[in-house]
């Protein structure tokens, strides 16, 4: 393998996308991925807009997206009451340039999958590779330490390592070696698809409960004929220290019988969730985890982005979003910088410490935290929201995560593109 290739570890979204981003600035890369067969697995996830435009300037448009997904029109905080706490407009509606788009997560990561395959062709994904670990040559390059599904094992030598092998990932470990465990704040989600009528504006991200039992509702596909749509639930438990989540598997299959009950009381007028949680054909438990943020994501000529970077709660809506920013971004400073340790570092300078901040506002709970606000202020029961929360502290509240995580409207709409057209690492 030539020292000016990229080895990707990692084929989930952060590392197709970092692929096809290198293909566009003219980088070779080879992507590393353990499993032995891509299946579009998951559930719903939401594509912001910073996130929505990078996928448009690398040619992956709204008629891709509409496959996979459908624009999200609203997003709403709605108390355990059933009245509104919050409630703006998205994407497009709210004055952005680019959509949000709700996507099923599978569908999506499969569109990237055919998108790499065809751009780059089919022998830049190596399945049921395992990067294990790296070594760091006296020349500056990287060997990985790859583990095939056979049991065989291969080194793998490149210019840079990017580590996207998630939150479980081998090359964070040893490059942190004495990072903290796995971080759980206590809560546990169940999550799922069923068939149903999109509530509100046909298209609305709905956060309801309270800050330790709510459900999060949106559609992830375009209405059929009758007005149907899959929708995309996450129904989500605090507990008590003592609680064991290490029982709980990452997306664990569970009967429905397990938590459903939990969720009898969300019946309104307007919803009827445990009705609509007897339709899901199946039901996963995972435990709310992240990880405390790193000082580094960078060790010489190899890198972390996405999950391995950063994970973090989903309670912002922007894992998947900030993977894709991610490398983006990388590719950018590599237009500028060429393939080299020296990038990689520019990389960390850039965007190490302002998304573990974004990681631990999302920890604290990111935008639902007004469900919090509500809770201190009034137990979680209101009649009218300004006398709890005025609407300008909402609002701000509001903008200042927006902020945080990248996709503040007035700034992401002025922005130049983060790769400008053409763009390429020189020779």
């Amino acid at each position: 393998m030539a020292h000016n290739e990229v080895l990707i570890a990692g084929g989930g979204i952060g590392g197709l996308m970092l692929a096809l981003t290198l293909h566009q600035i003219g980088v070779r890369c080879t992507v590393l991925e353990s499993v032995r067969e891509l299946k579009p697995l998951g559930v719903g996830i939401n594509l912001q807009p910073n996130a929505v435009r990078e996928l448009e300037d690398l040619g992956i448009g709204e008629a891709e997206l509409d496959a996979v997904g459908i624009p999200a029109r609203e997003w709403a905080l709605v108390g355990l009451n059933g009245k509104e706490i919050y409630a703006e407009p998205r994407g497009k509606l709210a004055g952005y340039r680019w959509h949000q788009y709700a996507v099923h997560r599978g569908k999506f990561h499969m569109l990237l999958y055919r998108t790499v395959l065809e751009r780059l062709g089919p022998e830049v994904v190596l399945l049921g590779h395992r990067a294990n670990g790296y070594r760091k040559e006296a020349d500056g390059s990287v060997t990985a330490l790859v583990e095939r599904a056979d049991g065989s094992s291969v080194e793998m030598n490149a210019a840079l390592l990017i580590g996207a092998d998630g939150i479980h990932s081998a090359i964070r470990a040893q490059m942190h070696p004495d990072q903290p465990p796995i971080h759980w704040g206590g809560t546990i989600m169940w999550r799922g698809t069923a068939r149903g009528v999109p509530i509100r504006t046909g298209s609305s991200f709905v956060g309801l409960g309270t800050s330790r039992h709510r459900v999060v509702l949106y559609p992830i596909s375009q209405p059929d004929a009758d007005g149907m749509a899959d929708i995309n639930w996450i129904a989500e438990q605090t507990y008590d220290a003592s609680h064991d989540w290490t029982k709980s598997g990452w997306f664990r299959p569970v009967d429905l019988s397990e938590f459903a009950h939990e969720f009898d009381g969300f019946v309104y007028d307007w919803l009827d969730l445990p009705a609509l949680l007897a339709k899901s054909d199946v039901a996963y438990e995972n435990p709310m985890i992240d990880r405390d943020p790193l000082s580094t994501w960078v060790d010489g000529p190899v890198a972390l982005i996405g999950d391995a970077a950063h994970p973090m709660y989903p309670t912002g809506s922007n894992g998947a979003s900030q993977a894709i920013i991610d490398g983006r971004v990388l590719g950018r400073i590599m237009t500028e910088r060429g393939v080299n340790a020296g990038a990689l570092a520019a990389y960390d300078a850039e965007l190490c410490g302002p998304i573990g901040a974004v990681a631990m506002r999302n920890r604290g709970a990111g935008p639902f935290g007004l469900l919090n606000m509500v809770d201190e202020r009034c137990g979680g029961r209101f009649d009218d929201i300004d006398a709890v929360i005025p609407a300008e502290e909402r609002a701000a509240f509001m903008l200042a995560y927006q902020k945080a995580a990248g996709f503040a409207k007035e700034h992401l709409n002025a922005a130049p593109p983060t790769l400008p057209a053409g763009a390429r690492v020189l020779a």
